[in-house]
């Protein structure tokens, strides 16, 4: 088909391609529905590519995608560096590098990843990676994707979502307009009737409305499709079948192998709209096609054809066992689904593509009605421990369990007493901690009755990780020792690491800072041994206990190296528990704004579990009271909901600390105390100096605290002593600004309460700067600060309708003299707004602003990336009802 209507992206791709030699290499998201041309636009534009270095991959529509499909397409062209990185089986990191090292190759290449939208998500972290640096090459990097398949919790839209907005373009093809249409039905000499109604002006459609019989529009692919494959020869057709059969592309060598195939078959088959490149390999212009006549053959026929083409591949080395997966469960033999389902998720787990393991061992349970018990048992456990990595705890449970009534069937306690200790532990991820303490003590008591193994040892740590749940540091810390000296005794690195990890904890909640070491040497043990998930288990602690004892720049160093680790090798639950504590750490240092991007993606996903999800819902109420929101209740109460009557005496206490201070900041003293007084006598007997101080503090605030309290955090002791100006350094010197302004507020005197005031003001606590306006009236301070107009306060940004007009034509790429004749003001008063911008927002660049101001935006309103910022932004500052009109320079 000719291509109509898309002058303007192919210069764009031209202005593109020819800048990234000069000012470094760029991204361009070319998106589209099914059948829009988006292949079509992007053939055309590598063709005009005479001397230029053009290297195309794709992702196959598999029913579980093979672990980064376009990067092997890529090696394959490449027969570099690349190509050597992936068979030698090398790390994903040496892959990746591999993978930017052909991008840099020669200036201005051209690198195409297509069909994004069924990627895997190692494929996705391989954009993530390449887009990080893609300013770093001289190279093009297009990326396809069908936009009316990636929702806004699509896994692509958080991908595109992470690379840099300075490097990233992108183009959305629209369909063909009536006139186009009709162009190309005249020139076919097939005028016919509402054809652009039929078709939505889709080019695929279209073409596939022209090639059927003339007077026969057909409303459908399908239709469409089988009228052409009905006029071909029985060989051809044999042909055409067998094609559609195979995801993505079928070689030469394949074609040849499944049968006596010649050029007027194949020119038959390129008629109807298959392709065939360089190396002869044929594939379907368009995937709808090709399901299409796929979905029209018999269950017989295409069991028949997927048995002929298994039978070619595992005849043949290095194919991929994904590939052999697929073929052997379309024939439906069970023999060769449980020979290479198994050996697919190994692989997909080894690159970080534990979701596609997921598939892959599903698969294999649906064939493993004739395996031995023990197999099948295996197969459930290897299941079981994906789904948990990946955040699915109820389908872990659930195949933990089916794996416990095998070992339990076949006499095999070990097995049987390690599959009790897995569901302890998972029952406690999803909040169940009484099914959880049953299983906990079965596998204890089943497995001291047996030999000394490693499962004992991981069986004392779960043991210990209940009792920290329950706050009671002294029994965790002795089931941790003898988990300890039980690994020890054993000499097995793996176990010894994980009890580490625990008895640090424990001693950490115990008051005793030598646990510092022992989750150190957790971190060390486990990377020494390349236990990822030891390794990845060690950040995890590690950042919770330094979030808890407020060593914030330890904490931070520990979120960041682990979402990284986790990120690489597919760590989903882990990295769901350090987005937590991270959004922890940034709402305790008032990074506001950074806390709820966090929360919202936490909430957000299916996979966060329980407990991770009630403690985001916690600092999310916590935020909206602080920040002066309406709707802070219905958080704590989703909390509340989620807990349950039992729930641990940490959670419950946390809960009634952050109750406690709404009711101090809408001026209930009554309520504070109620809220304060039965939690703290919770926790009296308990060591947490953190929360116990917290609560402690509320109830002295208010007149109610009898005997203070000794085993307290020291910035509460010292408050409740009467030394505030000591804990108000110390809250400063740890950085937690909203902690030292209230107390200035609460003791100050008048100039230390207008220093607080600012810092209400600089971080938008405007319950906190309400209350200490009332107090400081009441005390006849003159000249109290109004505070911020109502419409700032609305503004998600906190900006000012001036500051929020500057930064939209920021968004524009003007410059401060530009923006002072637009507005007629002075480039002064510019220059000071956008002072004022840089510092609410918290980034050091005019570039850091609009980018922040993006990515905030879209994420709490979920409004369409290809909205343009300045219209957002200016959305929010219009007065109800006003709509306003903007030109872009």
């Amino acid at each position: 088909m000719e291509l109509l209507e898309r002058e303007e992206s192919l210069a764009n791709l031209t202005a593109w391609l020819g800048s990234t030699v000069h000012f470094g290499g760029s991204i361009a998201l070319v998106a589209g529905e099914a059948g829009i041309g988006k292949t079509a636009l992007l053939r055309a534009f590598a063709g005009r590519q005479r001397d230029r270095r053009v290297l195309w991959g794709a992702c196959d529509a598999m029913a579980t995608p093979r672990a980064l499909a376009p990067l092997h397409d890529i090696a394959r062209q490449a027969r570099g560096g690349l190509r050597a990185a992936i068979a030698s089986g090398e790390s994903r990191d040496a892959v990746f590098n591999a993978a930017l090292d052909e991008l840099d190759h020669e200036p201005g290449a051209l690198i195409v990843l297509e069909d994004m939208h069924w990627a895997d998500e190692p494929t996705l972290d391989l954009l993530r990676y390449l887009g990080r640096r893609i300013h770093l090459t001289c190279a093009l990097l297009v990326v396809t994707y069908r936009d009316d398949e990636t929702g806004p919790r699509h896994p692509l839209r958080a991908a595109i979502g992470d690379l840099p907005r300075a490097s990233t373009r992108s183009i959305l093809i629209p369909p063909l307009s009536e006139f186009a249409v009709t162009q190309l039905a005249n020139q076919r000499g097939r005028p016919v009737k509402d054809l652009h109604a039929i078709t939505g002006g889709n080019p695929f459609l279209v073409i596939e409305a022209l090639a059927a019989e003339a007077g026969a529009v057909p409303l459908s692919v399908r239709d469409a499709m089988l009228a052409r494959v009905a006029r071909l020869s029985p060989a051809a057709r044999e042909l055409a079948e067998l094609a559609s059969i195979i995801p993505g592309s079928a070689e030469s060598w394949l074609i040849d192998a499944a049968g006596r195939v010649d050029d007027t078959q194949i020119e038959a088959c390129l008629g109807i709209g298959l392709v065939r490149d360089d190396d002869g390999a044929i594939a379907f212009r368009h995937d709808l096609a090709r399901r299409a006549l796929e979905a029209s053959l018999s269950p017989a026929r295409r069991r028949s054809l997927h048995h002929r083409v298994l039978s070619i591949l595992a005849s043949r080395p290095g194919i991929a066992a994904a590939r052999l997966a697929h073929h052997a469960d379309g024939a439906r033999t069970a023999h060769a689904v449980l020979r290479f389902a198994p050996a697919a998720a190994l692989h997909a787990a080894s690159v970080g593509a534990r979701r596609e393991a997921v598939s892959f061992y599903e698969l294999g349970l649906r064939y493993a009605a004739d395996l031995g018990a023990q197999q099948r048992a295996q197969l459930h456990e290897q299941l079981s421990h994906e789904c948990a990595l990946t955040g699915q705890h109820e389908r872990a449970i659930e195949a933990r369990r089916s794996a416990l009534a095998i070992w339990h069937a076949s006499t095999d306690r070990i097995k049987e007493g390690e599959a009790l200790r897995w569901l302890s532990s998972l029952s406690r991820r999803a909040g169940d901690l009484a099914t959880a303490s049953e299983y906990g003590a079965a596998a204890v008591q089943m497995l001291e009755a047996l030999p000394p193994q490693a499962e004992l040892s991981m069986a004392y740590c779960n043991r210990a990780e209940l009792d920290l749940e329950s706050c009671d540091a002294e029994s965790a810390l002795e089931w941790s020792q003898r988990a300890v000296a039980s690994a020890e005794s054993l000499g097995c690195q793996r176990a010894l690491a994980h009890a580490l990890g625990t008895l640090g904890t424990a001693r950490l909640a115990s008051g005793d800072s030598s646990g510092w070491r022992d989750l150190d040497a957790s971190l060390e043990l486990a990377l020494r041994g390349a236990d990822q998930e030891e390794v990845a288990r060690a950040y995890t602690r590690l950042a919770a206990m330094a979030i808890v004892r407020r060593r914030y720049g330890k904490a931070g160093l520990c979120v960041s190296e682990g979402l990284a680790y986790c990120a690489q090798r597919g760590f989903e639950s882990f990295g769901l528990d350090l987005l937590a504590f991270r959004a922890r750490l940034r709402f305790e240092q008032a990074d506001w704004n950074g806390a709820g991007q966090d929360l919202e993606a936490l909430l957000r996903s299916a996979c966060t579990a329980s407990s991770t999800r009630i403690a985001a819902l916690q600092i999310l109420g916590h935020l909206r009271i602080r920040r002066g929101d309406a709707e802070w209740g219905a958080p704590l109460e989703q909390a509340c909901s989620l807990e349950g009557p039992t729930a641990p005496p940490q959670r419950t206490a946390a809960l009634a600390a952050i109750r406690a201070e709404a009711a101090w900041l809408a001026g209930d003293r009554e309520s504070v105390i109620r809220e304060a007084e039965p939690a703290y006598e919770l926790l009296r007997s308990k060591h947490d100096p953190c929360m116990k101080g917290e609560l402690a503090t509320w109830l002295w605030r208010a007149g109610a605290l009898r005997v203070p309290p000794t085993d307290i955090e020291e910035p509460y002791a010292l408050e409740i002593g009467g030394h505030w100006r000591g804990a108000a350094c110390l809250w400063k010197g740890l950085g937690c600004p909203y902690e030292y302004a209230s107390l200035l507020a609460c003791h100050g005197a008048e100039s230390e309460q207008r220093a607080a005031l600012t810092i209400f003001e600089q971080i938008s606590a405007a319950p906190a700067a309400r209350l200490l306006r009332r107090r400081m009236r009441v005390q006849a301070v003159r000249g109290v600060p109004r505070g911020s107009r109502p419409s700032t306060r609305r503004h998600p940004l906190g900006l000012t309708r001036r500051q929020a007009e500057i930064l939209a034509l920021l968004s524009d790429g003007l410059r401060n003299s530009m923006i002072a004749k637009r507005l007629f003001v002075s480039t002064k008063t510019v220059d000071h707004h956008v002072s004022a911008i840089l510092a609410k927002l918290g980034v050091p660049s005019r570039g850091q602003a609009v980018a922040r101001a993006h990515r905030q935006l879209y994420a709490e309103t979920h409004a369409s990336p290809r909205e343009p910022l300045d219209l957002h932004l200016r959305r929010h500052d219009a007065p109800s009802g006003q709509r306003i009109q903007l030109s872009r320079s």
